[in-house]
């Protein structure tokens, strides 16, 4: 009885989406068929070559991802800039700086409030 279940394939205990994820993985990884087929141990040879796609897709991946975050860390930039813009504004109208001493303060409070 304990012989059966090792008889019955590992993969049909997954779930269904595992199933579909890992018959992709094998199916994107058959372009490198003649590589793994040349291998010692051809199983061990398509796992790494399944690895190699996932590598392939994640720098994709990746480069998306900074292509679309790009123009957000400029609007943050900006905003930043405006922010301390603003801020420098409304301190100096507050305190007025009239000499090198209340502006180096001025700007000291500026650098102080971007923090916030």
């Amino acid at each position: 009885m304990l012989f059966e279940d090792r008889e019955k394939d590992w993969k049909e205990s997954l779930s269904p989406d595992a199933q579909r994820l890992l018959v992709g993985m094998f199916e994107s990884a058959k372009k490198y068929k003649g590589a793994y087929l040349q291998a010692d141990d051809v199983k061990v040879a398509q796992l790494w070559c399944a690895l190699v796609e996932l590598k392939e897709e994640m720098a994709g991946i990746r480069e998306q991802v900074d292509k679309v975050s790009a123009p957000f860390r400029a609007i943050v930039t900006v905003g930043e800039a405006e922010k301390r813009r603003v801020i420098h504004k409304l301190v100096s109208d507050v305190i007025r700086p009239t000499e090198e001493g209340t502006s180096e303060a001025t700007r000291r409070l500026v650098e102080s409030l971007m923090k916030f």
